[in-house]
């Protein structure tokens, strides 16, 4: 594994020989659970190549989508449970083929004293997730199903790179929160309007 690869994650060569040495890598398939929700935290993950979608879950299994951890990346939820010995409040999952390194928490702290720098990533993180949620909030709060799943495409698209993306309208209303006829007639009005262009378990964003 090799972080110099890793253009958005900017730190000296002395931070990422010291996460190199403490650290354990993982590699994901697409799908597969990285963290489940009230697991106890040991480690938290860089990601070094591929992505994480997060997500939160109610009583009665839905998933709602808070944010996506690209590589570079960490996710701040994780240093935030493990600090305090406490239990997940989130679920991750692999969006495609993931390679994460994981950072031991015993050693986290250590980091923080030794390289300022560390601190300053983590805190960043903090305010990049922080205005992601309070995103999440704006769009449950204030938005209609249509605009909220626009920007859901949008980010899929920006995620992946690419103007296409491959998923089921199952999977759409999981991440939002919704019904599948409702994904599925909004996606159709969207597409007469010519705003997307609808293929088998694919979307494309015009």
């Amino acid at each position: 594994m090799n972080l110099e690869n890793i253009s958005e994650f900017k730190a000296s060569p002395e931070i990422r020989m010291a996460l190199l040495k403490v650290g354990f890598a993982k590699t994901f398939a697409e799908g597969e659970v990285i963290l489940n929700e009230n697991a106890y935290i040991k480690a938290i993950p860089i990601v070094t190549s591929g992505s994480i979608r997060v997500m939160r879950m109610d009583e009665e299994g839905r998933e709602l989508l808070l944010y996506y951890i690209k590589a570079g990346e960490s996710c701040i939820m994780s240093f935030l449970g493990g600090m305090h010995n406490d239990t997940s409040k989130v679920k991750a999952v692999a969006e495609e083929p993931t390679e994460i390194l994981f950072i031991p928490m015993e050693k986290v702290s250590v980091l923080m004293q030794e390289f300022p720098e560390w601190l300053d990533y983590i805190f960043r993180l903090y305010h990049k997730r922080f205005e992601e949620l309070l995103e999440v909030v704006n769009a449950i709060a204030f938005k209609k199903m249509d605009e909220r799943l626009l920007d859901f495409i949008k980010k899929k698209c920006d995620n992946t790179k690419s103007s296409t993306i491959v998923i089921t309208h199952e999977q759409i209303a999981g991440e939002l929160g919704t019904a599948r006829v409702v994904v599925s007639r909004l996606l159709k009005q969207m597409e007469e309007n010519g705003m997307v262009k609808l293929g088998r378990n694919k979307i494309t964003l015009v």
